[in-house]
C-alpha cells in the first residue's frame, strides 16, 4: 500500500496530543475559536489541550474535537489513543511532555545520539482495514493479551501496512517503546538478536532487561519468512527474558512458538457481480474499487466513467482485491481506461509485476547488516521486479507435496465452498461417489495460516481461496496434467450437491435451497461447460436438477437450451429411461416460461409416457400439470381440465396432498376461463388449505395472487389491491422476481380500473425498471443497446413487444387512459396489449374487450369472437354489459 505521512508526528516516532490537535486544526485551516465553535468547547479547553496544560481530558472532549476535525480511520483512532495516554503511567512532568519521547521512553535528544539499526516507518491511512486494526489494537493493549501476534498473507496483500498503522495507535499503550525492523534475507541468529535488541535502545539483553524495568513496549519485525529459524530462536529468548515486551511480526507463514496468535491479513472486499448497475456511489463502499479509485486518481485526473463501472468491478474482482496488484493495475491507467485494462490484463493477472522485494516493505532503511543475500536466498529477493506468479510461487512452495495437491484440487472451486465439498473434491479418485470421508480441517487451517484460504461469514459456504493463490495452483494442475480429472470430479461434485438440493426447491425449504444454488452458481456454470464435453452424462444429471431453479433466477431460455443439446448428445441415448424423462420434462417446464411451450408438447407428452410405463408417480403428476399448462398455449383448454382432474385424482388416490393443491389451483385458472368465478373462490380456498398442510408456502402465496384476481375480475378492486399486495410482499421473500412482476401487473391494472391513477403510476414506474434491469441482467450489452426506457405514450409503443408485463403496463395504461376520458390514447395502448408478446388469454381478452369499448369499431368484435372461441374463454358479466351497446349497433334494428 502506498503510505500518506501523518505531519503531525514528532520527530521520534511518538506522538502528543497536543502536536496532534495542533497540526489537525492547522490543516483544517481553523483558528482555536473556529474549532471550538464547530466542536461546541470552550476556546480555553482547545487552547489548554494545544499548551499540554490538560493531560487526561474528558473522553467526551476529546471525540467532539475528533468529530470537529472530520478524523477517520487510523488517523481518528491515533487522536483518541494519544488523549487516553499510556495505561498505568505516571503523568509525565511539566518540562518533559509526551512529545518530547523517542523510541525507548527517551528523550529526543537521547534517542538521537543512539545509532538505531531502523526507525518505526511514518504512520499510513489504510483502505478497508477498520476491524483489523482495532481488533489488534485491542489484542495488542489488553492485559491478557497474547504477547506474540503473527500477520500472516500473500505479498501484497498489506501486511507491513497493517502492522505499522497498529503499532502507531498502540504506541501510547507501551511506555518503554515501540520499535521496528525489517528482517533481511539469510540473516542469522546473531543478526537478528542484535538488530532486535538494538532497536529497544541495548546492546546486550541484561542491559535490554534494565532498561525496559518491567514497562510494557512493542518490537514490530516485518518479513519474518525470510530467517524462520533465526527469528522464532531470537523472539523465544526475548519474549522468556522480557516478560513486558510483546511482538507484532509479518510474514508468508507462522512464527510457530507457544501461544503465538495468528492473524491470517485478508485481501479487500470487492463487490459481488451487478453491484456496479447501482450507480457508482454504492461502489465507492466497497474497500477495493475505493483503493482502486483512490490510486487511478493519482495518475489520470478523471474518475471512473459510468460506462467503465462494470470493467471497474470485473477488474478488483479479477485482482481479488489484493492491494498490491490492485495498484499495480490502477498505475496502468495513465494510458489505458479501464475497459481496455480489462480486455489486456484480465486474463493475466499473475503476469503483474511488482517492484523489487524491499518496496514491498515501505518505510524500512534497514542496515546492510539485515539485508545481505546469501547463496540460498530466493532469487526473485535480488531482481529487479517479481511477478505475482513468482509472489505465490514462494508460498506454495512452503507446502509439503501432499498440501499442494490438496490445493491444485481446490483451486477448481470459482465460488465459496464448504468443509463437506473440501472432503468429496479431496477423496480418493478410485470413490466416485465420495462415500469415504476424509477430514481437510488440518489441510485448511494450514493454508489459512500461510494466508492462501479466505475464510469469511457465518454460513457453510465461507471458504475460498484466494484468485490469485487460485490461478496458479491452477496453472500447477495444467502443467501436471491433473486439470482435466480434477474439473470431472469437480463436476460429480456438484451435480452431487445439486441432486440433494432439488428436492427441497419444491416444499417449505424452497428459499434456502434457492439461496445455497446461487451460493455456488459460477461452479455449476463451470461444471456444466466442462461436463457437457468430458462427461456428458454427469452434465445432463446436473441440468435435469436444474430446471426449477433456472426458472427462478429467469435463465428459462439459456436453461432449455442446454437440456436440449444434452438430450441430442449420443451419448446420453443410453442414459435412464427417468433422468431422460425429467431432462425432457425441464425443456418443455422452461419452454412455456418464454412462451415457446407450443414447440415442446410432444416433449412433455414423451415425458409423462415414460413416468408412466414405469410407474413414477411423482413424474406422471409433474407431467400432467405441464402438459396441462402447454395445452393451454395452444387453445387445447378441453384436454388441459383433463389432465387437471386425472392429476386431481391420482394425488388423492396417493395421499399427495402438495399435488392436490397444485391441481386444483390449474381447475381454479379453468372456472375463471368459463367465467365461474364463484367456483374459483373455492377451489383456490381449497389450494390455500392444502398448502398450508404441506407446508408449501410459494403454492400459499400463488393461491393469494389467484384470488386477487378473482375479486378483480369480480369489481372489488380495493379487495384485489390488498390481496395483491400481501401476495407481492410474500413473493419478494420467496425470491421469485418473475412471478412477483406478474402480479405487480396485476395489482397496477386494479388500481388503474378503481380510478386510483397515482397509484397505478407508480405500480407502471416499477414495473418497467424492473423490466429493463431484468433485461440488463440477462444481457447488459444488448440491453445497453436496445436503449430501452420507460414510454409515456403509445406512439412509443414498442416497449409492449417486449413481454407479458409490456403487454400489463399496456393494459394499465389503457385504463388510465379511459378513466380521462381519452378515447383515442386508451385505444393503442389496448392495441399495443393485444399485440403483445406472450400474453395470457384472459389478458387479450381483456384488452380486445377495451379496444371494442374505446373505439367502437364492431371489426373488432370479430377478432375478440375468435379469441374468445379459441381459448373457451366466456365474457365476463361487466364485459358483456361494456359491449352491448357496440353488439346492438351492429346488429342493427329488429325487422318490423
Amino acid at each position: 500500500m502506498t503510505p500518506d505521512h501523518d505531519r503531525s508526528r514528532s520527530p521520534a516516532g511518538r506522538t502528543s496530543l497536543p502536536e496532534l490537535l495542533r497540526g489537525h486544526r492547522r490543516a483544517a485551516g481553523l483558528t482555536q475559536a473556529e474549532l471550538a465553535s464547530r466542536a461546541g468547547v470552550g476556546v480555553r479547553t482547545v487552547r489548554d489541550l494545544e499548551r499540554g496544560r490538560s493531560v487526561r481530558p474528558q473522553r467526551t472532549t476529546v471525540e467532539l474535537l475528533a468529530a470537529a476535525l472530520a478524523l477517520t480511520g487510523t488517523t481518528r483512532a491515533a487522536f483518541l489513543a494519544a488523549a487516553r495516554g499510556p495505561a498505568g503511567a505516571e503523568s509525565p512532568r511539566a518540562d518533559v511532555t509526551p512529545a518530547a519521547l523517542g523510541i525507548g521512553g527517551r528523550t529526543t535528544a537521547e534517542a538521537a545520539s543512539i545509532d538505531l539499526p531502523a526507525a518505526l516507518p511514518p504512520p499510513i491511512t489504510l483502505v478497508g482495514r477498520d476491524r483489523d486494526l482495532t481488533e489488534l489494537a485491542e489484542m495488542l493493549t489488553a492485559e491478557r493479551g497474547p504477547r506474540l501476534v503473527s500477520l500472516v498473507g500473500l505479498a501484497g496483500v498489506g501486511k507491513t501496512a497493517l502492522a505499522t498503522a497498529v503499532a502507531h495507535v498502540v504506541a501510547v499503550a507501551h511506555p518503554a517503546g515501540v520499535a521496528g525492523m525489517l528482517v533481511g534475507e539469510g540473516s542469522d541468529g546473531p543478526d537478528v538478536l542484535a538488530a532486535s535488541m538494538g532497536v529497544l535502545g541495548a546492546a546486550r539483553l541484561p542491559e535490554l532487561v534494565a532498561r525496559l524495568a518491567g514497562q510494557p513496549a512493542l518490537l514490530v519485525m516485518d518479513a519474518v519468512e525470510r530467517a524462520p529459524g533465526p527469528v522464532a530462536t531470537t523472539l523465544h529468548r526475548l519474549l522468556a527474558a522480557l516478560p513486558s515486551l510483546r511482538v507484532l511480526v509479518t510474514g508468508r507463514h507462522p512464527v510457530g512458538l507457544p501461544g503465538e496468535r495468528v492473524w491470517p491479513v485478508a485481501p479487500l472486499d470487492v463487490p459481488p457481480p451487478g453491484a456496479e448497475r447501482s450507480g457508482s456511489a454504492p461502489l465507492d463502499t466497497w474497500p477495493a474499487v475505493a483503493l482502486f479509485i483512490s490510486r487511478l486518481a493519482q495518475v489520470r485526473r478523471e474518475p471512473p466513467t459510468r460506462d467503465e463501472l462494470p470493467a471497474l468491478a470485473a477488474l478488483v474482482r479479477r485482482l481479488g482485491g489484493l492491494p498490491l496488484a490492485i495498484e499495480l493495475m490502477a498505475a496502468r491507467g495513465r494510458l489505458l481506461d479501464l475497459t481496455e485494462l480489462l480486455d489486456r490484463y484480465g486474463d493475466r493477472v499473475l503476469d503483474l509485476a511488482t517492484p523489487a522485494e524491499p518496496a514491498v516493505h515501505p518505510g524500512w532503511d534497514a542496515p546492510d547488516a539485515l539485508t545481505r543475500a546469501t547463496g540460498e536466498a530466493d532469487t526473485a529477493s535480488t531482481a529487479g521486479s517479481v511477478t505475482l506468479r513468482e509472489a505465490v510461487a514462494t508460498s506454495y512452495r512452503l507446502l509439503a507435496p501432499d498440501e499442494q495437491a490438496a490445493l491444485r484440487r481446490l483451486a477448481v472451486f470459482g465460488d465459496r465452498w464448504s468443509v463437506e465439498l473440501a472432503e468429496e473434491m479431496l477423496g480418493d479418485d478410485a470413490d466416485r461417489d465420495g462415500t469415504v470421508a476424509i477430514d481437510p480441517l488440518a489441510l485448511l487451517d494450514r493454508f489459512v495460516e500461510l494466508g492462501l484460504l479466505s475464510v469469511r461469514g457465518t454460513g457453510p459456504f465461507r471458504f475460498r481461496l484466494l484468485d490469485a493463490v487460485r490461478d496458479y495452483a491452477v496453472e500447477q494442475a495444467a502443467g501436471a496434467g491433473e486439470l482435466t480429472g480434477i474439473r470431472r470430479r469437480h463436476a460429480e461434485v456438484i451435480a452431487r450437491l445439486v441432486a440433494r438440493t432439488a428436492s427441497d426447491l419444491v416444499g417449505p425449504r424452497l428459499p434456502d435451497a434457492v439461496h445455497r444454488l446461487d451460493e455456488i452458481s459460477s461452479d455449476i456454470s463451470s461444471s456444466l461447460v466442462h461436463a457437457a464435453t468430458d462427461d456428458p452424462l454427469t452434465a445432463l444429471r446436473l441440468a435435469a436438477c436444474l430446471t426449477r431453479w433456472w426458472r427462478f433466477r429467469g435463465r428459462d431460455v439459456a436453461g432449455r437450451q442446454w437440456l436440449r443439446r444434452l438430450l441430442a448428445d449420443p451419448r446420453t441415448a443410453d442414459a435412464d429411461p427417468i433422468l431422460r424423462g425429467w431432462a425432457a420434462l425441464g425443456v418443455a417446464r422452461l419452454a412455456a416460461e418464454h412462451g415457446a411451450g407450443a414447440e415442446e408438447l410432444s416433449t412433455a407428452r414423451a415425458a409423462l409416457e415414460i413416468f408412466r410405463q414405469a410407474g413414477d408417480v411423482t413424474g406422471e403428476l409433474e407431467a400432467r400439470n405441464m402438459l396441462g399448462t402447454l395445452l393451454i398455449s395452444v387453445g387445447g383448454q378441453d384436454e388441459a381440465r383433463e389432465q387437471a382432474e386425472t392429476a386431481l385424482r391420482l394425488a388423492a388416490r396417493n395421499g399427495r396432498t402438495r399435488d392436490l393443491a397444485v391441481a386444483q389451483n390449474s381447475l381454479a385458472w379453468h372456472e375463471i376461463r368459463t367465467g365461474d368465478l364463484a367456483a374459483a373462490r373455492r377451489r383456490l380456498a381449497a389450494v390455500d388449505r392444502l398448502a398450508a398442510e404441506s407446508g408449501e408456502q410459494r403454492l400459499r402465496v400463488l393461491a393469494w395472487a389467484n384470488r386477487a384476481e378473482v375479486a378483480r375480475l369480480e369489481g372489488w378492486y380495493a379487495d384485489a389491491v390488498d390481496q395483491g399486495r400481501r401476495a407481492i410482499a410474500a413473493l419478494s421473500e420467496l425470491g421469485d422476481p418473475r412471478r412477483r412482476r406478474r402480479v405487480l401487473g396485476k395489482l397496477g391494472l386494479a388500481l388503474a380500473q378503481d380510478g386510483r391513477g397515482a397509484e397505478a403510476t407508480e405500480v407502471l414506474t416499477e414495473l418497467r425498471a424492473g423490466t429493463v434491469d431484468a433485461m440488463a441482467a440477462e444481457s447488459p450489452r444488448a440491453s445497453a443497446r436496445r436503449g430501452v426506457v420507460p414510454r409515456q405514450r403509445s406512439e412509443d409503443a414498442a416497449l409492449s413487444s417486449g413481454g407479458p408485463e409490456a403487454g400489463l403496463c399496456a393494459l394499465i395504461e389503457g385504463n388510465l387512459a379511459l378513466h380521462r376520458g381519452d378515447r383515442e390514447l386508451a385505444a393503442e395502448w389496448f392495441a399495443a396489449a393485444v399485440d403483445a408478446k406472450g400474453q395470457d388469454h384472459r389478458d387479450v381478452v381483456e384488452a380486445l374487450v377495451g379496444l371494442a369499448a374505446s373505439t367502437a369499431n364492431p371489426a373488432v368484435l370479430d377478432r375478440l369472437g375468435r379469441v374468445c372461441e379459441e381459448s373457451g374463454i366466456r365474457l365476463l358479466p361487466q364485459e358483456s354489459g361494456l359491449l352491448y351497446a357496440l353488439t346492438a349497433v351492429r346488429s342493427g334494428p329488429e325487422a318490423p
